[in-house]
C-alpha cells in the first residue's frame, strides 16, 4: 500500500528543509527536497565595490561565513588576476582548515549522532562496562568507571527536568536503533566532550581573524592581519603558540575520539553502507594551495569530477560545464524555465507559485522549493567531504588512500560501501583525521618563510580601481566543510553587475531539473528502508549524512521591502 509522508522540518540543520517521501512496501520509492524559506543577498552585492563582496557574503549563513569569506575573495583575486604572498596564503589554509576540523566534529556529534545513538538508553548502562569498551578503543584520558557514572548522573538529572531541549523528538527506542546501552553511554560522554572542545579550538579564528563567527581580517589580495615578532598586536611567538596548542587539543580529540567512536558505531550498522547512495556523480574543486604556486595551482586536497561510480577515472574541473536551472524552482529566468545559465549569466528573480500554509502537500509536479537545480555537463552532482575524499582516493592522494584503506580494513569492506549513508559519515571523520594532521604542516611552513624575514601578508598590485579593466569576470571556489562552494563575479565599471553563488547545499538539495532527474537528495533516498512511517528516522539518517545548509542555498530578497509573514516570538 502506498503512502505519503512528509518530513518538515528537518531539525538538526540550518535552514528549513522539507522532504516528502512516498513509500511502498516499507520502502521510499519517490521523494521530494524542498527549501521552504526564502532570503537573500546575491542582488544587494550589484553595484557595490567588488573589494567589499566577501564582507556581505558571509551573511549568506549564520554557520558557515568563513567559506563564503574565502570564496568571495578568490572570485575577485581570480577576475582581477591578483596572487597572494606565501604567508596570507597560509593563513588562510590554517584558518579554513580549523574550519572544516570544527564543523566536522559539531555535525558528528551534535548534528547527526542522536540518529545512531538512543540516549536514553543509556541511563541503563554500567558504568565499569562502559570504561572497559572506552579503553579497549583508545588511550582516552577520560576513561574511568567513575567519570561515566558521573555523565550518566547528569544525565538523569537531565531527563528528569522533562526539559530536553534537542533530545525531545530523538526516537528514542525506535528499532532502528541498535547500540548497547554501554556505547550509548559513551557516546553521550563524547557528545558533551565535543561541545567544549569546539569552542575550544576554535578560537584559531579569533588570533587569525579577530572573531568568529564573521572574521575580519580577509582582504582582497592577502590579509589584515599584521606579522611582527615584536609585536603584541601582530602575528607573534606567542599567538603561533597558541595556535599550535590549538592544534594540538584538536588532534587528541580526533585521534582518540572521533576515530574510534566511528569505528566503534560503524560495524553495528553496517547495512546502511547500502542504503543512500544516490547518483553516484562526485564533485571537488580541490582546496588547501600547498606550495609557493598559490591558489589555485598546487592543491594539497586535488580537484575533481567522478561519474556514476567510476574511480579508475578521475576527470578535470571546467567550470564553464556548470548551470543551474529553475524548472522546479521559485525563481524565473529571462530566457524561460527550461534554460540552464551559467553562474557569470545568473538570475535570481522570485516568482512564488506553491500553497500558502497551512497545506498538505507540495505541487511537485510544478515549483517546489527555493533552491535551484545545479547541474556539471547536465549531470546531478554530489558535494561534500565524500565527494573529496572519493576524488583523492581515485587521484592517488598518499594520505587519504591510506586512511580509507584502513578505515575500511577495520569494518572489512571495499572502496564500494563509501557510496552510502554510512560511507558520507566515514568520509567526513576521514576528512577531519587528515586535514588536523596536516595543519602543523602549514604552521610549520609560517614560521619557516615568517624565519626569513618574509612578512609580507598583502599584495597591493591591482588593488587600486584605477588598475582594473572595464570588464573583468571571475570565479573563486572552496572546499566548504559541505562541500563545492562556488562564487562568480562579473565587474564592470569598478562595480559589481552580477554576483552568484552556487553552495554545497544547491549542489545537494536541488529539485528535480527539466529532464525530471531527481536532485541529491531526493535520489539518496530511493530504496530507503522505513520501519516505522510516524517516526520516519531513516530519512534523517541519511539527510543528516549531507549536513544540509538551506541557509546558504537560498539567496533572494524583496527589493520592495514586502511583509511577506509574522512571526510571534513568545
Amino acid at each position: 500500500m502506498a503512502q505519503k509522508i512528509v518530513v518538515d522540518p528537518i531539525t538538526r540543520i540550518e535552514g528549513h528543509l522539507r522532504i516528502e517521501a512516498q513509500i511502498e512496501n516499507g520502502k521510499i520509492v519517490d521523494a521530494w527536497s524542498s527549501s521552504t524559506m526564502f532570503r537573500g543577498v546575491e542582488r544587494i552585492l550589484q553595484n557595490r565595490d567588488p573589494r567589499d563582496a566577501w564582507y556581505y557574503t558571509q551573511r549568506f549563513c549564520g554557520v558557515c561565513t568563513t567559506v563564503h569569506s574565502i570564496a568571495s575573495i578568490r572570485a575577485v583575486e581570480n577576475a582581477l588576476g591578483i596572487k597572494i604572498p606565501f604567508n596570507a596564503e597560509m593563513i588562510r589554509n590554517i584558518i579554513m582548515g580549523i574550519q572544516n576540523v570544527q564543523d566536522h566534529v559539531i555535525h558528528f556529534y551534535h548534528l547527526h549522532a542522536l540518529d545512531w545513538v538512543d540516549v536514553v538508553s543509556a541511563l541503563n548502562a554500567d558504568p565499569a562496562k562502559t570504561a572497559a569498551l572506552q579503553q579497549s578503543i583508545s588511550d582516552w584520558k577520560f576513561s574511568s568507571a567513575d567519570y561515566f557514572a558521573g555523565i550518566q548522573k547528569r544525565v538523569a538529572a537531565f531527563v528528569g527536568t522533562g526539559k530536553l531541549g534537542p533530545f525531545t523528538n530523538g526516537y528514542w527506542g525506535h528499532p532502528a536503533m541498535k547500540l548497547p546501552p554501554e556505547a550509548n553511554l559513551m557516546a553521550v560522554a563524547h557528545y558533551l566532550e565535543a561541545l567544549q572542545l569546539q569552542k575550544e579550538i576554535i578560537k584559531i579564528h579569533a588570533i587569525l581573524g579577530s572573531k568568529n563567527p564573521h572574521p575580519q581580517t580577509f582582504l582582497v589580495g592577502g590579509m589584515a592581519i599584521p606579522i611582527d615578532p615584536n609585536s603584541q598586536n601582530a602575528l607573534n611567538a606567542d599567538k603561533i603558540a597558541q595556535i599550535k596548542g590549538y592544534i594540538a587539543m584538536a588532534k587528541e580529540f580526533v585521534e582518540q575520539v572521533y576515530i574510534p567512536d566511528i569505528l566503534a558505531v560503524a560495524p553495528f550498522y553496517l547495512d546502511w553502507a547500502g542504503i543512500g547512495c544516490g547518483h553516484k556523480n562526485y564533485l571537488s574543486y580541490g582546496e588547501f594551495p600547498d606550495d609557493n604556486r598559490g591558489y589555485p595551482e598546487g592543491f594539497w586536497l586535488p580537484a575533481g569530477v567522478i561519474v556514476n561510480g567510476d574511480l579508475s577515472k578521475v576527470m578535470p574541473v571546467d567550470h564553464k560545464k556548470v548551470t543551474e536551472y529553475v524548472t522546479h524552482s521559485w525563481y524565473e529566468y529571462s530566457g524561460g524555465d527550461g534554460v540552464g545559465k551559467h553562474p557569470w549569466e545568473g538570475e535570481t528573480n522570485w516568482k512564488y507559485t506553491g500553497p500558502q500554509p497551512p497545506y498538505e502537500f507540495l505541487d511537485t509536479d510544478n515549483k517546489y522549493s527555493w533552491v535551484k537545480s545545479p547541474r556539471y555537463d547536465d549531470k546531478p552532482m554530489e558535494v561534500g567531504p565524500l565527494s573529496r575524499m572519493l576524488v583523492a582516493y581515485a587521484s592517488g592522494h598518499k594520505e587519504v588512500k591510506q586512511t580509507v584503506d584502513f578505515v575500511l580494513s577495520q569494518l572489512g569492506a571495499g572502496p564500494a560501501v563509501l557510496f552510502s549513508t554510512l560511507g558520507r559519515t566515514a568520509a567526513r571523520a576521514v576528512e577531519t583525521l587528515i586535514t588536523i594532521n596536516k595543519m602543523g604542516q602549514w604552521l610549520d611552513k609560517l614560521v619557516a618563510n615568517i624565519k626569513t624575514g618574509d612578512y609580507s601578508i598583502h599584495n597591493g598590485k591591482l588593488w587600486e580601481p584605477e588598475t582594473w579593466p572595464a570588464q573583468a569576470n571571475g570565479y573563486g571556489f572552496h572546499e566548504a566543510p559541505r562541500g563545492a562552494l562556488g562564487h562568480w563575479i562579473v565587474i564592470e565599471n569598478k562595480n559589481i553587475k552580477n554576483y552568484q553563488a552556487v553552495v554545497p547545499t544547491t549542489w545537494n538539495a536541488g529539485p528535480r531539473d527539466p529532464s525530471g532527474t531527481r536532485g541529491q537528495y531526493e535520489e539518496a533516498l530511493i530504496g530507503t528502508p522505513i520501519a516505522d512511517p510516524e517516526r520516519p528516522l531513516e530519512i534523517l539518517r541519511t539527510m543528516h549524512s549531507f549536513d544540509p545548509c538551506l541557509a546558504c542555498a537560498v539567496h533572494l530578497y524583496d527589493e520592495k521591502g514586502a511583509l511577506r509573514s509574522k512571526a510571534k516570538i513568545l
